[in-house]
């Protein structure tokens, strides 16, 4: 898996963008981008989101993680008649959803 700065730089360059423009158009500093890139510094999420809302990229792309679906590992008993696809297909929804509010610096509540 590559390091999240060399998959950022690679969006930037993907996208036609210089370090410059790629800061003014996320409002990160260009100092703090260039150590981000060279991997002095992590990305936090909310800087990643930024990240890839300027670059057209998805956060999977930028972080190496893949989608969900790749990452979950579950178990489940289906009873009463149920379908374990559509219990699965139920629990990935959930997981995505989750998963994209994480991507969007949403804060969980309790």
């Amino acid at each position: 898996m590559a390091a999240v700065g060399a998959l950022i730089e690679r969006a930037r360059v993907a996208a036609g963008l210089s370090q410059r423009r790629l800061s003014d158009a996320t409002g990160i500093s260009q100092s703090t981008l260039s150590r981000i890139i060279s991997g002095g510094r992590v990305a936090k999420m909310p800087e990643i989101v930024l990240i890839a809302q300027a670059t057209g990229h998805t956060i999977p792309q930028l972080t190496g993680t893949g989608t969900v679906a790749d990452r979950v590992q579950y178990a489940a008993r289906a009873t009463n008649g149920s379908n374990m696809e559509e219990m699965r297909d139920a629990l990935l929804g959930f997981l995505e959803l989750n998963d994209y509010l994480d991507d969007q610096a949403v804060p969980a509540t309790v």
